[in-house]
This record gives C-alpha cells, sequence and structure tokens, in this order.
C-alpha cells in the first residue's frame, strides 16, 4: 500500500505551478485588451486567473483535507469564471 504525504509547500503541488503559469499568460494576454476595458473585463480575467492558484496556496497550508478540496473547488469555480469571461472577450 502506498501512502500519501502531503507535500511540504503548495510550490511543490502541479496544479498550483500550472495555475502560475495560467495567470501569467492571462497577464500576458490582456496587455492586448483595448484601454477602455482595463477597469472592465481586463480587471475580471485577472483577478479570476490569480484567484486559481491563490485558491490552491491558501487551501494547501490548511490543516485538514476538507478545508483544501474547499478550497480546490474555489480554485475551480474561478477557472470557470475565467473561462466565461474569456468567450465574452472574444479571445
Amino acid at each position: 500500500m502506498q501512502e500519501h504525504t502531503k507535500p511540504k509547500h503548495y510550490k511543490e503541488l502541479l496544479v498550483w505551478q500550472k495555475g502560475m503559469a495560467l495567470a501569467k499568460l492571462v497577464y500576458r494576454l490582456t496587455v492586448r485588451f483595448p484601454r477602455e476595458e482595463k477597469f472592465g473585463l481586463t480587471s475580471q480575467i485577472r483577478r479570476a486567473s490569480v484567484s486559481v492558484p491563490s485558491n490552491i496556496a491558501e487551501g494547501q497550508a490548511r490543516q485538514s483535507t476538507k478545508e483544501f478540496l474547499q478550497f480546490l473547488s474555489h480554485a475551480e469555480g474561478s477557472l470557470a469564471e475565467l473561462e466565461t469571461q474569456v468567450l465574452l472577450s472574444g479571445s
């Protein structure tokens, strides 16, 4: 039987690493958005993308698996929000 151990730090989680890569990509892509969207869709898209790795990190730092799963659920919700906003942007 294989024993699962909790990573010592959220930076060890592949899902967090991919979330960070996604957020960085979003920032690079939204630079191209029209200036009039700076405080509208651009801001919303960026916040949603940052929320993904942030929730993963916060959840991993919690004491219980139940709490971690709750924060993973928040990250998943942020991904759905991000997808919706990207579709709205026409990108």
